[in-house]
């Protein structure tokens, strides 16, 4: 079977290999969105494959909606290139459970890709007609949180984003500058009201992608591209709103086994490819079983009945302590904890380390034993029974395939949220983080990591992350079996509020991390002592 929708016709072939197909018309769909588009989505990677576009199959499924998602890529265009356009858009969604069973089915909901290309003429002209519709409703957004940065570590703007306000709206390239010119059009054609749903792992991500929307809007203002009206317009939540949300759902990248597995059950061209941006993505998406989606109810032009596919739609202060939970204790400080660790140690599936009694412990201090002291209860979920999940079922899942080095991706650019929140509240809770020690090892852990070295010497090449280069130059004369190399290498990092969100010297713990961090690279089997003596 080929996945298009013509060859979705082979009825027999689908049921024969356990994959659900489209119970709607996919191209009737595809017409309706073309014509009536109601949500678009930036960032159409692997989790919004899987979690965004099966719920909007849920709800064509029910009848709750006859609209799919238009997908917007502004960073990887080769994801519209080699993994939409040749199968007229369609996504194959793998659920792998824990019991190794596995539940296969094709979406029909991803209707158009487009590249966010202001030099594409073509593509740039049906943007602006998607966002002048007065029936589009919401725009949301996985783009990771280095697509929301405007600014580098020392305030000032990147050279991309500096671009990007000195052209104008018509030669942007940024998805900051790009939803900005948008809008812009939008405030032209018609100033109709608009939800711009980040939904992505940032603490507050709402509030982040207004304040960089409009600080594009105010720069733009400046230097006469926007008038005064429209900073009004975007500033006004009557008109466009920010709302805030959690979202999890362990998407790992696609698993050139089970790519063989589908090619085995008669589906053609399977296989996983690399972008040259570096993004691993199939025509289908691998993921775990739970998810969890909660979105602060602020639609001034309308929504999608999202609450009849399982999202829980609720108020900012609920979203708020929902994503504390979620970032900042529960997952993503155990994920940022274990996945540098799990790379030094030499393991490759996270499922794997989470039997190493060592990395175990550590994830349970981390979460359990100082997140759990400081996390808030969004009443809605349990933080308890979220983490037992987490730790007991999701984690030590060998069928999901999660890789320790996907963990490190962009670490750099959630440090702050995934363990700088913690401090603070520790600060707050008691004057200083002294008492923290699960933390304090996870940050000198992933420091460890940028050397690029593991436990027994052998070299490893670094997840992608937008500060990595820079980190590693300021380690770069730190040498593996000579603690006396670590001087002050670590001080402008540690001592750095844009990463951590708070100088950890101040909290503390700056030199308490030093100290782990130099016992560290006392050469071979180092990392697995020192990690032992401080968990004892």
């Amino acid at each position: 079977m080929e996945l298009t929708i013509n060859g979705l016709k082979e009825l027999e072939g689908w049921k024969k290999a356990d994959i659900k197909i489209p119970g709607y018309d996919v191209r009737e769909v595809v017409k309706t969105t073309k014509e009536n588009p109601k949500w678009v989505h930036f960032g159409i990677g692997n989790i919004f494959r899987i979690f965004l576009g099966g719920i909007a199959d849920t709800l064509l499924e029910e009848g709750e909606t006859d609209t799919g998602i238009i997908c917007v890529e502004s960073f990887d265009y080769d994801v519209v290139d080699k993994i939409y356009e040749p199968y007229d858009n369609l996504a194959l969604s793998v659920i792998l459970n824990g019991d190794g069973t596995q539940e296969k089915k094709v979406l029909g909901s991803l209707t158009e890709a487009i590249k966010a290309q202001s030099g594409d003429e073509a593509a740039w002209n049906r943007l602006k007609e998607i966002f002048s519709a007065e029936s589009l409703q919401m725009v949301s957004f996985t783009i990771t949180e280095k697509g929301y940065a405007l600014k580098k570590a020392d305030g000032t703007f990147f050279e991309f984003v500096e671009k990007d306000i000195e052209n104008g709206p018509e030669k942007v390239t940024s998805a900051m500058a790009i939803i900005t010119a948008m809008l812009l059009e939008r405030y032209r054609k018609n100033k109709a009201p608009l939800a711009l749903v980040s939904m992505d792992n940032c603490s507050q991500n709402g509030k982040l992608l207004s304040e960089s929307v409009l600080t594009m809007a105010k720069e733009w203002n400046k230097r006469g591209f926007a008038d005064d009206g429209f900073v009004a317009y975007v500033s006004d939540g009557a008109k466009i709103s920010f709302p805030w949300t959690m979202i999890d759902k362990i998407t790992p990248r696609p698993s050139e086994k089970i790519a063989d597995e589908l090619e085995a059950a008669g589906v053609e061209n399977m296989q996983p490819v690399i972008t040259s941006k570096r993004t691993y993505i199939a025509p289908f998406v691998n993921a775990e079983g739970p998810q969890y989606l909660v979105i602060e109810d602020d639609f001034p032009n309308g929504r999608p009945a999202l609450e009849k596919a399982g999202v829980y739609m609720t108020d900012r202060d609920t979203v708020n302590k929902s994503e504390r939970m979620k970032v900042t204790v529960c997952l993503n400080p155990i994920h940022t904890a274990l996945g540098p660790y799990g790379c030094v140690l030499g393991y490759d599936l996270f499922s794997d380390e989470m039997k190493d009694p060592d990395m175990l412990k550590l994830g349970n201090l981390v979460g359990y034993g100082e997140g759990m002291e400081v996390v808030p209860d969004p009443v809605i979920l349990s933080p308890k029974e979220f983490l037992d999940e987490l730790m007991n079922e999701r984690f030590p899942n060998p069928y999901l395939g999660d890789t320790c080095l996907r963990l490190c991706t962009d670490s750099s650019q959630g440090l702050g949220v995934r363990f700088g929140v913690t401090v603070k509240a520790y600060v707050e809770k008691y004057g200083d983080a002294k008492k923290l020690i699960g933390i304090p090892l996870a940050i000198a852990g992933w420091l460890r990591y940028l050397l690029g070295v593991d436990d027994m010497g052998g070299t490893y090449e670094l997840a992608p992350d937008p500060m990595a280069k820079e980190m590693q130059e300021r380690l770069s004369d730190i040498v593996i079996g000579d603690p006396s190399s670590l001087t002050d290498q670590l001080r402008w990092i540690l001592s750095n509020e844009n990463v951590f969100f708070i100088n950890l010297y101040e909290a503390g713990i700056g030199e308490f991390i030093e100290e782990i961090f130099r016992e560290e690279i006392k050469g071979p089997g180092a990392v697995r002592s020192t990690v032992q003596k401080y968990l004892s």
